[in-house]
């Protein structure tokens, strides 16, 4: 995306963020779906499926993935979403789909992973549902767009993204202190932190390498070209030494002639070309 733009419109819904939100919204009607119809198996899920820093302690490690596709409130559902597929897109179009799913979920396992830390210093309660990526998301955005407006819903007036993190970091991190620090709000600000080391540590380092990586091969091309030239120019003084003259064996570019078919000793065929 360009600087100095707007996200406005619908953006394209594909890759890694259509699975994401897909099923994500499968995942919460169905459990809407149990909790209306077999509230004890739901109950049940969410036990299972929130993150709980009780339970990590009890090696309930698959917590610090599920909670994140997992959401009790229509409306934090529905506005994390929303800001997942607007942002979201932006930010798969600039990093792809593979690399995006991976700050995606790797936003869960670093807020969940800090989150148990602080847990020992007293945060207390569960977290769940995508907000965390969503923060993680916010995040990369802004570190992508540094100086990009972008648009609030119900809101049509274009505000810059470093104002959004700041409001958005400044308002959790309210709620965290008048609450009196619920896990819940510290990873909602750890997932900006996450979006963070991710940025800073897995990204930037793969494209980092990737550029190295076309680099070194290029080099590495450069270098064969430059053999096979050498050895050509030996040849060349090699047949006029023996009284041969090169231009019957290489053309004006230094390639191999192919040899006269009288000469193949393959009954005359045409086929098994010369190879240069």
């Amino acid at each position: 995306m360009p600087r100095n733009t707007s996200v406005v419109g619908f953006p394209p819904f594909r890759g890694s963020l259509r699975n994401l939100i897909i099923v994500s919204t499968v995942i919460y009607i169905t459990l809407v779906l149990l909790q209306a119809f077999q509230p004890e198996v739901a109950k049940a899920i969410y036990a299972l499926t929130i993150f709980s820093p009780d339970a990590i302690r009890h090696w309930w490690l698959w917590q610090f993935v599920t909670y994140g596709f997992v959401d009790v409130d229509p409306r934090s559902f529905l506005f994390t979403m929303l800001s997942v597929f607007f942002l979201g897109s932006a930010v798969q179009e600039r990093v792809g789909s593979k690399a995006f799913l991976e700050m995606y979920i790797s936003s869960f396992v670093c807020a969940g992973i800090l989150g148990f830390l602080f847990s020992f210093a007293g945060v207390h309660g569960a977290v769940w549902g995508a907000g965390v990526a969503a923060n993680a998301i916010l995040m990369v955005f802004y570190l992508l767009n540094r100086d990009a407006p972008i648009m609030l819903l119900f809101i049509p007036i274009p505000i810059p993204v470093k104002y959004i993190v700041i409001f958005t970091a400044a308002v959790e991190a309210v709620y965290f202190l008048i609450y009196h620090f619920p896990l819940f709000f510290l990873a909602l600000l750890l997932g900006m932190v996450s979006g963070f080391l991710w940025f800073r540590f897995a990204w930037r380092r793969a494209a980092l390498f990737g550029a190295i990586g076309n680099q070194m091969g290029s080099l590495r091309n450069n270098y064969h070209r430059w053999k096979r030239r050498r050895a050509g120019r030996k040849f060349q003084v090699y047949m006029k030494k023996h009284g041969q003259d090169p231009k019957d064996y290489f053309d004006e570019y230094g390639n191999f002639r192919p040899p006269d078919d009288k000469e193949k000793g393959n009954g005359g065929s045409k086929g098994g070309g010369w190879v240069n």
